[in-house]
């Protein structure tokens, strides 16, 4: 990989000179490739270090490139590189610290907190037109938590407490299976996340909400994720979407259900309503128990009903459909041999394990063919292992820092810390991680030495991990 050689210049007399020369001002058409791709390299970056933005398919025809910081103001030039004479041009950006490479990949070594933003890489042709244009997002971090569950593995789930909310009570969404470096959680009402459909959003840098359009006053984002309703109504009801947005942009969904009883006699049975309601019993299974998603209040006039192993309605879901007219039962592609039908509507499962543990989906037709659809979710745990507590010294100008990690291959458990034999007090110098699985100490001095242990525990059991001594 070649890199560019950036001439010097004064002013910025170099940089108009090559844009002019080369036309790359003839035409800013905003085009979008998507065979042009960048790549961070490392994805997640930290003060003091390089970074690479590795650019994959840059397009044969391109003769020309230019580098900028930001995604329409292209007076933010970092440099202007000619693919024809290998000779790049500095912009009014350029640090010193960037070098462009002959394949389109910009470096920056040393970054700071300064260099996070969007940055821009856009390509021309012999005639002057624009052939591809791409930003990504760099976000620069003063350190990283190193714990948390991985990208690949159980992606975010949200449990709703109360599972059926009376009319006028209130109910929690709270948030499992998070990954570590978050930049905020936003909260949407329905299964898009359209603007105008944002309940509001939290930025864990600056601790604080921003309310969305669809903000009604009664609901409270919390730090961790969480969604607090007040004062539910029937127009609550249905599903909401979690976006949760990483520190590199990087985003994760999560869908939930609130399901409102609108009995008028709280003291009854709240579940002696018209409205159609799943409850999963249990909610909370063991691997290898069965799982019964009850159904209550199934129209009398229902023709007809179908079970989806997700919140969509996709044939490749579908577990069963039940025709009550033919009294048929046909069995879709999700079915694994161990669900069982009910006439009233309801699914067992039998044997579950934590790949079940998902929304799943119940579309009814009455005899005027109209439609209506419930969801439900229900959870599966495994006992938890041991976990393990690693230690890493951090000094930085000076200043000693502390980090523990909890070690724990289990998802979908709480963590607890615990300082000389009794739980941890946090203090001003200490910062837990999002899922507490990281425990950073800052201006460490010697009332932090001793014995630490983290806590590890779902619904199923709990472990506490050995202890280790710092220093």
């Amino acid at each position: 990989m070649e890199a560019s050689s950036v001439l010097p210049s004064k002013g910025c007399a170099p940089w108009q000179r090559l844009l002019l020369t080369a036309s790359l001002l003839a035409c800013w058409h905003l085009l979008t490739t998507a065979e042009v791709t960048i790549e961070l390299v490392p994805p997640h970056a930290v003060e003091g270090e390089n970074v690479m933005f590795l650019v994959h398919n840059l397009p044969k025809k391109a003769i020309g490139l230019a580098w900028f910081k930001g995604r329409t103001n292209r007076s933010l030039g970092i440099a202007v590189y000619s693919l024809t004479a290998k000779v790049g041009v500095e912009g009014p950006l350029y640090s010193g610290r960037e070098r462009v490479y002959s394949n389109g990949s910009l470096r920056i070594d040393n970054i700071t907190r300064g260099d996070t933003g969007y940055y821009t890489l856009q390509t021309f042709n012999r005639q002057s037109e624009t052939e591809s244009m791409v930003s990504t997002y760099l976000h620069v971090n003063t350190f990283l938590w190193n714990c948390g569950r991985l990208a690949t593995s159980a992606q975010p789930t949200i449990e709703s407490l109360p599972t059926i909310v009376p009319e006028g009570e209130q109910v929690v969404l709270r948030v499992h299976n998070l990954p570590e470096n978050i930049h905020s959680f936003v909260w949407f009402k329905g299964m898009t996340v359209f603007k105008d459909l944002e309940i509001g959003r939290y930025i864990l840098a600056r601790k604080s909400a921003v309310l969305g359009p669809a903000n009604s006053g009664r609901e409270k984002l919390f730090s961790d994720g969480s969604l607090l309703f007040q004062g539910v109504t029937q127009k609550d009801a249905g599903l909401y979407t979690l976006r949760v947005l990483g520190t590199d942009m990087k985003s994760e969904e999560a869908h939930v259900e609130i399901q409102v009883d609108t009995s008028l006699f709280k003291c009854c049975n709240p579940l002696t309503s018209s409205q159609v309601l799943i409850v999963p019993v249990p909610r909370y299974a063991a691997e290898g128990e069965s799982v019964l998603l009850l159904v209550h209040n199934l129209p009398k006039d229902v023709q007809a009903f179908s079970w989806y192993k997700s919140m969509y309605r996709l044939p490749s879901f579908k577990i069963v459909e039940y025709n009550r007219l033919r009294n048929t039962t046909t069995w879709g592609d999700k079915y694994s041999g161990r669900e069982m039908v009910d006439t009233s509507g309801s699914l067992l499962l039998q044997d579950v394990t934590q790949s079940d543990a998902r929304m799943y989906t119940l579309e009814i037709v009455n005899k005027d063919s109209k439609v209506k659809r419930a969801h439900v979710q229900f959870y599966v745990n495994k006992p938890v292992t041991q976990p393990v507590v690693q230690i890493t010294d951090i000094v930085d100008k000076a200043h000693r820092s502390v980090m523990f990690t909890c070690v724990s291959p289990d998802i979908g458990t709480s963590i607890s810390w615990f300082f000389k034999n009794q739980h941890l007090e946090l203090t001003e110098r200490m910062t837990l991680s999002p899922t507490k699985c990281g425990l950073r100490v800052d201006h460490v001095t010697s009332e932090d030495a001793g014995e630490y242990r983290c806590f590890v525990t779902n619904r199923l059991g709990a472990k506490l991990s050995y202890p280790v001594r710092w220093p």
